[in-house]
């Protein structure tokens, strides 16, 4: 899998969209903040409309885009009042290496850091 994104964002108009494509982009062992994902799909400070595009996409089905993959700013998984999830992601991003004490993994190991697309920096300082 691609750790970087490509230089050019695909021509994708909905958010949603391009939050899914730049999450497929995470590599596995590695993890991703909502607002971090927000702001590379061009939206800063939209880290809930990201968190509200995945749930809808676990809701969907869409096995294929690694949900799991994107935490909060703290390093945490985020619960809202859905336990069983919760422990499912956590399960999932164990089985990919990220290791958790409690509910927090070390951002400094396990945090994706993409070079930043120029786009992402155009949309944002538009």
């Amino acid at each position: 899998m691609n750790t970087n994104p490509p230089n050019t964002l695909p021509d994708i108009d909905a958010f949603p969209e391009r939050v899914y494509w730049l999450v497929t982009q995470i590599p596995e062992g590695k993890v991703a903040s909502y607002g971090q994902i927000a702001y590379l799909a061009g939206a800063y400070r939209a880290a809930r409309a990201t968190g509200t595009a995945l749930k809808q996409c676990v809701q969907a089905g869409h096995g294929d885009i690694p949900w799991h993959r994107v935490i909060n700013a703290q390093g945490a998984i985020s619960f809202k009042g859905d336990l069983a999830r919760a422990e499912l992601q956590r399960k999932l991003l164990k089985a990919e290496g990220v290791i958790f004490k409690s509910w927090k993994c070390d951002l400094e190991s396990f945090e994706w850091s993409p070079d930043t697309p120029f786009w992402a920096t155009k949309i944002n300082d538009q």
